[in-house]
């Protein structure tokens, strides 16, 4: 049976919630619609958990088709791979805010898959694809305890509009991604252009309301099709290992949290986990229970610590490390450490250092990026995070970026996109690397803050300095602390993770990642204050290092000469194949990129070359005006004039009549082929045709002839 739910938006659109149509034999399935724009998500549940496992494995797949944009995939295969970046992204977006909304204990393997089934280019499919992965694990046997909903905000013209359009989304000061249930937000994703907290809390309050209507789209849902929630065994670990742990070890856990040093407090507690297993080894059956479960000591250490860790906080105001609430750890900053390299600084915050290495490149080496946008999209900024596994004292092999890498580079990156010159001020591609040495706890903040000190020590004209960071929150009841600056045991152990980054005029970019149900607007405006308090003392050491962009480029970075010519003689540039600009190239050394708008980029580390390659362009390209003055050569006597050459391989014509102010009977009277002469244009006919003259020149013209 087929089941519909819909609601009529402020402008007119109809957002739609479908189930029963397809993917029936999925846990639960719900096709949500706006415009032409169709996601379809399906939530899938194990019967059982898989033996051993001590988490719950939540996995949140979107599958970009790119048929839903009427495209076919590039490359030999012509069929979609590994996931894109936007994907896996969006992928992140459904997962965090859903995570916290199941049973604690519980765990099953839980499967999302949201397949965007057609996109209109005017509705983004993101958004959707949260509100359909709630409303289909909401309709199912899956014990979620939601729903949730997301919309997406932005500000036009001092107005809040939620659930925008693509074109609305182009004039928007504020890109926010918000997800909540009807009482809370549970999620916060946003890029802005230096907004002030106000602004944003605005924002979030103006998408919550719409969030309200959504969740009661999907009660209504529920009622038509949801199905009875299965009762499923949620784990307990047994009272004997808690019993074990407690009694030999609960001490010596507290003492160990106030270690500063995190490799040290890392040896204490390996150290303690091993008394204790020699201790339940005495025991047969304690040892049969942790033969099957053996993770379950590693877990009544952590609910130690998590009671101690947050006891402490609320109680005392005093954090594991000694510092109060807002204190932030100790800071150092270091630029120009890699001598070849184009930028380079390293963030240091306590135990958390991040090295950032900018490189600069030519307009053409920007990423070509394929998605369910209709035309193919170049990225001339990009920033890549890598968490190597040395970081942290592991070792694992080395693999391709995951999902938390892609995540945090993102954020990063999305920090410091407001400040990045334009193309037309600044024709470099331009990419920023963090690589994480130590972690220690808001390892995107180091590397938006590395980031920032990379690009202005690579002379990169950055509008204002981006710095970041995250604020926690210990929760108990009525009773709450936010904390600035949280370290690993505290992100692990809290309830909040509030990045956020900014200028000192406002904020760049916003993520929050809750492991409670939600958060009231005033624990957000809170904590938006504390950030911006935090962000602010942060900024003040990054700009006691360097406070504004070096001078110049490094000089092993390349030089860009841009100018703009005719887009109608782009073609003549390049010539038949690139036959033109391939000789030009090959010729002058240099690399070459032109743009549909006409825009000429340059670049090379030789200056000579570069004005050679620019004059070829020039003299192909040229246009002459009336007025202009060149010295030329005469190439061609006519009975009624002679022709010069011009550059661009142009002729122009010396009517007889324009050659002497006397009257002369023949060209050859006054002209004689090969004779230099200075010439000025006086007309261009319809045809094309430049009329010349040598009368009139004055001595001022002659001395800026071409």
């Amino acid at each position: 049976m087929i089941n519909t739910v819909e609601k009529k938006l402020p402008d007119g659109r109809i957002l739609t919630m479908e189930t029963g149509r397809v993917a029936r034999e999925a846990g639960g399935s719900v096709i949500v619609r706006l415009g032409d724009t169709m996601v379809l998500a399906t939530a899938t549940m194990a019967s059982t958990p898989r033996e051993g496992i001590d988490f719950f494995p939540l996995l949140v797949d979107f599958e970009e088709k790119l048929y839903a944009a009427g495209k076919i995939p590039g490359g030999f295969f012509k069929r979609e791979g590994r996931p894109s970046e936007k994907a896996i992204l969006n992928a992140r977006k459904v997962d965090r805010p859903i995570r916290p909304m199941f049973p604690e204990g519980f765990r099953n393997d839980v499967q999302i898959v949201v397949t965007p089934l057609s996109v209109d280019q005017e509705n983004s499919p993101d958004v959707l694809a949260i509100i359909g992965a709630s409303a289909a694990l909401s309709i199912s046997q899956i014990p979620f305890e939601g729903p949730i909903a997301g919309v997406r905000v932005a500000k036009v013209d001092g107005k809040y509009i939620v659930n925008p359009t693509t074109a609305q989304m182009k004039e928007s000061s504020i890109d926010l991604v918000l997800a909540g249930t009807y009482a809370a937000v549970s999620m916060i994703e946003s890029g802005a252009d230096e907004a002030s907290e106000d602004d944003m809390l605005e924002a979030i309050k103006a998408g919550h309301a719409v969030i309200k209507e959504l969740i009661e789209m999907q009660n209504e849902l529920v009622k038509k099709a949801g199905q009875p929630k299965v009762k499923v065994e949620v784990y307990k670990i047994d009272e004997r290992v808690r019993k074990l742990v407690h009694e030999k070890a609960a001490k010596k856990i507290e003492a160990a949290l106030c270690i500063s040093d995190k490799d040290k407090q890392t040896v204490e507690f390996n150290k303690i986990q091993e008394e204790i297993k020699k201790a339940a080894a005495a025991d047969a059956e304690l040892s049969q229970i942790l033969a099957k479960h053996p993770g379950d000591i590693k877990a009544v250490i952590e609910e130690i610590e998590y009671d101690a860790m947050r006891n402490m906080v609320l109680n005392t105001g005093k954090r594991v490390d000694g510092r109060g609430p807002k204190d932030i750890r100790q800071i150092s900053c270091e630029i120009g450490v890699l001598p070849r390299t184009h930028g380079s600084a390293i963030f240091t915050r306590g135990q958390t250092q991040v090295l950032t290495v900018a490189t600069l490149g030519s307009s053409g080496e920007e990423q070509r990026l394929e998605g369910l946008d209709l035309e193919e999209t170049g990225k001339r900024y990009m920033h890549h995070y890598n968490f190597p596994a040395y970081s942290v004292g592991e070792v694992r092999p080395l693999r391709g970026p995951g999902r938390r890498e892609i995540g945090h580079g993102a954020l990063a990156e999305r920090a410091l996109l407001p400040v990045i010159p334009s193309a037309e001020d600044f024709p470099y591609t331009i990419r920023l690397v963090s690589e994480v040495l130590g972690c220690n706890g808001s390892t995107s903040m180091a590397s938006t803050c590395g980031s920032t000190l990379a690009l202005m020590d690579a002379g990169v004209k950055i509008e204002s300095p981006v710095a970041g960071i995250s604020v926690g929150l210990i929760s108990e009841g009525d009773k709450h602390v936010m904390i600035t600056d949280i370290q690993g045991l505290e992100d692990h152990l809290g309830d909040m993770d509030f990045k956020v980054t900014g200028t000192r005029k406002g904020i760049t970019a916003i993520q929050v990642d809750i492991k409670i149900k939600g958060l009231s607007f005033d624990l957000i405006k809170q904590a938006l204050n504390q950030a911006k308090e935090g962000r602010l003392y942060v900024l003040d050491k990054m700009e006691a290092v360097i406070a504004q962009p070096r001078a110049d480029l490094s000089p092993f970075a390349p030089r860009v000469i841009s100018f703009k010519i005719n887009p109608e003689k782009i073609g003549m540039v390049i010539g038949p194949g690139g036959k033109m600009i391939k000789s030009i190239i090959e010729e002058t050394g240099v690399q070459i990129d032109i743009n549909d708008d006409g825009t000429v980029n340059i670049t090379t580390n030789d200056h000579e070359a570069a004005e050679a390659a620019k004059k070829k362009i020039d003299d192909l390209t040229f246009e002459p005006k009336i007025g202009d003055v060149f010295n030329s050569e005469v190439v061609r006597i006519m009975n009624f004039g002679a022709f010069v050459d011009l550059p661009g391989g142009k002729d122009g014509l010396i009517h007889i009549s324009q050659i002497s102010p006397q009257r002369i009977a023949r060209v050859e009277d006054a002209l004689k082929l090969g004779d230099k002469v200075i010439v000025k244009v006086v007309e261009k006919d319809d045809m094309g045709r430049i009329n010349l003259t040598l009368k009139g020149v004055t001595e001022e013209e002659k001395k800026r002839a071409r």
